[in-house]
């Protein structure tokens, strides 16, 4: 038997392309809700109230500290024990974008903090609220520099997409195992998925690169 037969590699393309979009579009939108709900978090952790930040501070750790998929299975499969009834993609990209809002957050503290306090006594010097402060003064300097280490999450969440499998999303991967299950040929479908996630992650990494490199130029902080 040959090891490697391209008639398998084509006649599995049309399955992983139907996977690799549910896991774009899952990648996507999960980390649309990483990058606005960690930026709430970050928020709340800089509030003037020592107890409301402590309370972030905890539910972030909490989060952080639990696997994901854990997380996943006790929204899709505890959750309709006490009557919450969420669809398995909701449950799998919602819980996707929380966990890593836990993680986007402490980017976007870590660039809040490196903010020269100068700053915030310049917005204050010039009667600006808080809210157009936070907009436009502190986080146009805040967040270029943590792009690179929020791309990193986003390839890190590309990658992690096939645990929606375990609640029936069928992504890349889960589509290139039921074809190789189907067919007993998992090195075509397998191999090929592989190629497709080193591809798409290339790809994510330099986008990433030309987002920081714009972002960077565009403020001056090169």
């Amino acid at each position: 038997m040959n090891i490697w037969d391209w008639e398998y590699v084509w006649e599995a393309l049309p399955y992983l392309y139907r996977g690799a979009v549910v896991t774009v579009q899952a990648t996507f939108i999960g980390f649309a809700i990483a990058l606005v709900l960690g930026l709430i978090f970050a928020l709340i952790r800089q509030s003037p109230n020592r107890l409301v930040r402590g309370v972030m501070a905890e539910i972030i750790e909490f989060i952080r500290s639990t696997p994901l998929l854990l997380q996943i299975f006790f929204v899709y499969f505890v959750g309709p024990q006490f009557g919450i009834v969420i669809p398995a993609w909701i449950a799998g990209v919602g819980m996707l974008g929380i966990h890593y809002a836990a993680y986007c957050s402490e980017c976007y503290r870590a660039g809040i903090e490196n903010v020269d306090g100068g700053q915030w006594e310049a917005c204050t010097a010039l009667n600006l609220s808080t809210p157009r402060a936070w907009r436009v003064i502190i986080l146009p300097q805040a967040i270029p520099p943590i792009v690179p280490s929020l791309g990193n999450y986003f390839i890190g969440m590309f990658k992690d997409t096939p645990i929606l499998a375990a609640i029936a999303i069928l992504e890349m991967l889960q589509r290139a195992k039921n074809f190789g299950a189907e067919n007993y040929r998992y090195i075509e479908a397998i191999t090929t998925a592989g190629a497709l996630y080193l591809f798409f992650s290339l790809v994510a990494s330099a986008i990433v690169q030309g987002v920081s490199l714009w972002l960077n130029r565009r403020y001056h902080l090169q």
